[in-house]
């Protein structure tokens, strides 16, 4: 860990200037490159092996504020009239409870990646970060993870939709008791 802090102590005056030249703001400088700074940490010995860790850094903080950058799209509130399919609601909430069942016969890499990006939020990008893995690999491994949790949710639950492809029925499993 020691090649880590003397290149984060090295090269965090610059990447500090930059990101704050990037955003106009020192604060949201300062946010980013904590995160760009966890990031490193993530690798753990792995960023000893890196060739030239000040371009790592930057490649980091520069994917970092991209991905701030998309987080920041703007958002259209809905109307709160809004109009309520009461029976795919009831059919999606009843559905969830195979979810947790179907989530336990998966393989451990496929529950991890259907947990963290779909069920909390992570991106995809921090996905493949926390991985070490590239985002291509990263979006691969959870595509395949979310078609083997389809083909496990129809075959287990047999779920079945409609012409519109919605859910339409299933037959629940009861939930594994600890």
């Amino acid at each position: 860990m020691k090649c880590l802090i003397h290149a984060w102590h090295h090269h965090e005056g610059e990447l500090r200037r930059w990101l704050t030249s990037q955003l106009g703001h020192p604060a949201d400088a300062e946010d980013l490159l904590q995160d760009v700074f966890e990031k490193a940490m993530l690798q753990g010995e792995k960023f000893c092996s890196v060739d030239n860790a000040r371009a790592w850094l930057f490649r980091v903080a520069r994917n970092t504020l991209i991905d701030r950058y998309r987080m920041q799209h703007n958002q259209v509130e809905l109307p709160d009239d809004l109009p309520f399919d009461e029976i795919e609601s009831e059919a999606v909430e009843d559905l969830s409870e195979c979810l947790p069942r179907v989530l336990a016969e998966l393989s451990d890499d496929d529950r991890e990646a259907i947990t963290m990006c779909d069920l909390n939020g992570v991106s995809q990008q921090r996905f493949a970060d926390l991985k070490g893995i590239t985002l291509s690999a990263a979006k691969s491994r959870i595509q395949r993870a979310r078609r083997r949790l389809r083909q496990t949710l129809e075959t287990n639950c047999q779920v079945r939709r409609d012409q519109t492809g919605k859910v339409c029925c299933f037959v629940p499993r009861p939930s594994v008791k600890p």
